[in-house]
This record gives structure tokens, sequence and C-alpha cells, in this order.
């Protein structure tokens, strides 16, 4: 079915979403979006992607903000404008499956809050995934926009992301979006696709991107002369890099054509002038490799938000030295897993499995809960298969599933809920969400316990200032222990917020974290006996679940963490005899 390919073209900023995401890892805060948000409101998008992605644990986990007050707030400015969020189909704003219950109660407490357009993925494109909520969200009568996680691999097709297009047409979905996470459409790839699902469908469409390895541009050109409805663009000092093009240079490519968007420039530098005094105040958070064009993305493939998230990840674990390693581990990883798309959760479920890969000294010597979760069907089908071997590997004998995933979950919102309140955590409906998306750090955010990092000084600005470590090694009576060092004076170091103390020395049958992260399960008690291989501690890195197994039979003898507590690499977690 031929579309008119010659109307008028809209335009959806990502401004308050996915460029801030992309570039400064989601740490842009709610009252510096508020004189933004008010400009605008004013420009004529289509629609402004506000919610959704990693904001909501960016909230929470770094800001100590509320992400439902966000989202209400944001929608008391944009009176003119939907609101639109991006949600991970079954796993919502997560980084696994939830039960169908939860899907529901969250979908209509997202549009009762403030979202007008739900764009629904998966990330495995597996369309079981992505049924329940889209199936909720055209109850609720918001915009159901269906998703294609495109990617590049020799089990992924043109015909079959028409095919996609064809299945998600079939769902009553309002729009179609072509979601490229990391940069990959070239551009007769974008017009070919485009057409291909403009011929067939009368459905708008909207192409995403990312500049990260400097095709964007080129491929909305394309985009455009195929017949594109949407495109997804961000204000220019949020823009290029591992971000979207630039909002004012592809409304300005297309003025006083049959295109023309209808945008005033003058307003879009009203709103380009807000978005230079939130730079300036972010500056620090801005990083070379997040800016500069990269054109290796062709070949590991990483979304632009998880690349500055994994500098900040390895900056973390003292090992950023090792980012070219992990950037060359990550295709085989990929490969190994059948080829899924490389966007949240996979893109931490491979990306994470690479920093294990590098950091612990071997190819899966230390496997990632979600890996085997993964591996055994529980977040859908992979695109291609995956090796006997491989499999072997990572889950051994056990079963990999064909079913829904979501269809072997118990319904858990009103269990949930009922743990949550007897906790003294629940004040508002909207926190039982909260608790369920994120145990392990929701409880203390839910109790005032959390205090927001602070925002990093740009290195200019620093320039005249003594460089002071964030962590240093003590000796106390014989013994060594970590000491992070949090300000110096009423200077904070690095946002560290808490001071761990574990020995660091090799305490007969001591064992140790490989990687720093969060404590956040003990498995096992003082005298409890445990056999080698059996985990014992659950350490959450880099977002992932990273478990530390006991290396012989013995009996615990002592720990030295509890859960909640930040550990480093090396720290002795417990005594295992």
């Amino acid at each position: 079915m031929s579309s008119d390919r010659q109307k008028r073209l809209c335009i959806t900023d990502t401004t308050l979403r996915d460029a801030h995401q992309s570039l400064i890892a989601t740490r842009m805060r709610t009252e510096d979006m508020l004189p933004l948000t008010r400009a605008i409101d004013k420009a004529g998008f289509f629609s402004v992607e506000a919610w959704g992605g990693a904001t909501f644990d960016s909230c929470i986990r770094f800001l100590n903000e509320d992400p439902w007050h966000r989202l209400r707030t944001l929608k008391e400015e944009l009176r003119h404008t939907p609101i639109q969020m991006l949600l991970r189909g079954q796993n919502l704003v997560g980084y696994r499956h939830y039960s169908d219950d939860v899907v529901d109660k969250f979908v209509f407490l997202s549009h009762k809050n403030g979202v007008d357009i739900f764009r629904v993925f998966d990330a495995l494109n597996d369309i079981r995934n992505m049924e329940r909520p889209m199936a909720r969200v055209k109850d609720t009568g918001a915009h159901l926009q269906g998703t294609i996680s495109y990617t590049t691999s020799p089990v992924h097709s043109v015909s079959g992301f028409v095919d996609l297009a064809r299945e998600l047409y079939s769902r009553d979905c309002d729009s179609i979006c072509i979601k490229d996470m990391a940069g990959l459409i070239m551009p007769a790839v974008a017009h070919e696709l485009i057409t291909g699902i403009k011929d067939e469908m009368d459905i708008l469409v909207d192409l995403h991107s990312h500049c990260t390895s400097g095709i964007a541009p080129m491929a909305y050109e394309a985009a455009i002369e195929a017949g594109i409805d949407i495109l997804d663009t961000a204000m220019s000092p949020f823009a290029l890099g591992t971000s979207q093009p630039p909002t004012e240079s592809v409304v300005a490519s297309v003025k006083g054509t049959a295109r023309d968007t209808g945008i005033d420039l003058l307003k879009l530098r009203e709103v380009r002038n807000e978005c230079l005094k939130i730079r300036n105040k972010y500056e620090g958070l801005f990083t070379p490799v997040a800016e500069r064009v990269d054109s290796d993305v062709l070949i590991y493939q990483l979304p632009g938000g998880m690349i500055t998230n994994l500098v900040s990840q390895l900056q973390d674990q003292d090992a950023l030295d090792k980012l070219e390693a992990v950037f060359d581990e990550i295709p085989r990883v990929r490969e190994d897993l059948g080829y899924p798309p490389l966007v949240t959760p996979t893109s931490q479920i491979v990306g994470t499995q690479a920093v294990f890969n590098v950091l612990t000294g071997g190819r899966y010597k230390t496997i990632s809960n979600e890996v085997k979760d993964y591996v055994k069907g529980l977040y859908g089908k992979s695109p291609g298969s995956i090796t006997t071997e491989i499999q072997k590997l990572i889950i051994g004998n056990e079963e990999v599933i064909t079913v829904r995933p979501a269809d072997l979950l118990p319904p858990m919102y009103e269990k949930m809920k009922e743990e949550a309140t007897a906790a003294g955590l629940i004040s508002k409906e909207e926190d039982v969400l909260t608790y369920i998306l994120y145990p392990a750090i929701a409880p203390s955010f839910l109790k005032g316990e959390r205090t927001a990092e602070p925002i990093p000084v740009a290195a200019r600005k620093k320039e005249n200032s003594l460089s002071l470590p964030s962590s240093m090694q003590v000796e106390v009576d014989g013994e060594s222990f970590t000491v992070r060092i949090l300000a110096i004076g009423d200077q904070p170091v690095e946002g560290k917020t808490k001071t761990q103390e574990t020995p660091k020395t090799d305490i007969p049958g001591g064992v140790k974290s490989n990687m720093q992260g969060m404590v956040l399960k003990i498995l096992v008690g003082r005298g409890d006996r445990v056999k080698a291989g059996e985990p014992l501690v659950v350490l959450e890195a880099m977002k992932m679940e990273n478990p530390i197994t006991s290396p012989r039979d013995g009996v615990v003898k002592d720990i030295f963490v509890d859960a909640g507590d930040t550990v480093l690499a090396g720290d002795v977690l417990l005594v295992v005899e």
C-alpha cells in the first residue's frame, strides 16, 4: 500500500531521555529539565521522549529522585506536546521479565501519571514479550508504537524486519519505530526497509538512530526521501557522538521543501539556549569516548548509553585500560549467544559478560545469572542458534524453555505489595512498582536513606586543584583494609557515598570479590557447610547479578559484608575453611 511520501516530516525530540542517557549516563536532574521543558513545549514536536529507558533506574540509584514525580512534573509543563516513553516489553524499565499483573499495573500507572505514547520493544524482537504490554497500552487509549530492534548479523535481514513490522501492524499499533540503537543502519538499507513497510502497510513509521558510527545523518536523509513520517533527534548541545542527529540541523535541512516540519528555527534557538545552560552545568560528565565518531561500533554494536556506562563501570573497576579488550570480546560473546540485538537488557548481558571474560582471566570463568537465564530461554528466543558446546558451558544440563517466558511467572504484584507495606516502604501506589522493579536499591530510596551523587566538575575547572585519590589502603594491627575517601574538608571526592572496610590480605580460606559491586544477597550463614562451586554471595555489578561461588568444600567461618555494602575488587567477603 503506497502512502503519500510528500507530507510534513514530524520530529520526536529525545533531549530529555535518550540524549542525556547516551552522553552523560542519564544524569540530568529534573530541576534542570524544567526551564528546558517549557521551551520544548513551544517548539511543535510530534512528541518528546522524556521517560523510560534508564531514567527510572538512574533517578533512584544516583539522583535520589522519584521517577514518578519526574513524570508528573514534566506532564504539568508539557501542555501541548505528548510525552513518550521507552518500554522494554515484558521487562518494563528493569532488566528481567515481570509477571503479567505487574505489567498491567505499570502500563496503567504510567499512562495515569503522564505517558501519552508508549514505544514498546523487545531486545530479541520476540513478539511474545511485547504482546501483553501492547494490549494494555491499547486498553488505556494511549498511542502504541510497536518497535523493531534493528541490528545486523548473519541471521537478520530487511525482509525479516518487514515481517516483524507486519506482525506489529496486525496488533493494532498506531505507529512503528525502527530502533537503530547502535547507529548501524546504512542509507540504502534505511530506504529499503522504510519503503518495504510503507508499500505494504498504511502506518506511521519512525526512524531512531545514533551518530556513534557517523552514518545516522546520511541514513536520515535517505529516510526522508523514502517517506519516513517521524525522525528522532536531539537538541544540538546534546546531539551527535553516541546521541541522535541534531534537531536544528534536521529541521533546517527540509525547510522550504515538501517535507518541511513547520517548526520555527527561532523557537528552536530558545530551546538550544536552555540546553547550553544545562550542558555547562554537566560538562564534567561528558567524555571524549561518547562524543567522538567511532566506526568500530559497526563491529561491536553497543548502543550509545551502554558505551558511556561501560566506560564508567570500567573506571569503577579501575580497569579502563581494558576497554579495547572488552570491545574485542563483545562480538564473540554476541555470536556465542545467537546474535541478539544489543539493546537493554541484552546489551548489558553481553557487555557485562564480555567484561567478566576479560577481567577474570578466562572466557566464562565467571558467568552472570542473567547470561544463564538468557541461555535457558528465560528472556525469549534467541535470533540465532546457540551451540550445544556454549549451552553446556553456561547452563550444564539444565533445560531450555520454549514457552513465552512470562507464562512461567506467577502473579507477584500483591505479594510484593504486602512485603513492601510490611517493611514500611509504601506511601503511594507507584512505590510498589518501584520496589518490584528495583528490590535491591528501592528500600533505601523509599526510606529516604539515599543521597544524590554530586555533579563532577569539568576537568578544565580543576586545573588548579590537587588531584586526590578516591581510596587508599591502610594497615591496622597488621591487617590491610581499603578505605574510601569521601571528602577533603567539605568537598566530596568522586561522588563516593560510603566507606567500606573489608580485608584485602590473603586470609586463609578467604573468598574475594572479583570486581567492584554492591552486595545484593548473602546466601549463607556462619557455620554453614558448603560445596565447591556453590553460590555464597551475589554482587550487583554493572547492573547484572554476579554470583561469587565457593572455591572449595568447607564451612563458612566468617562473613565480612552485609547486603547493601559496596565492595572493591580483591576485598575478602567471607572465609570458607
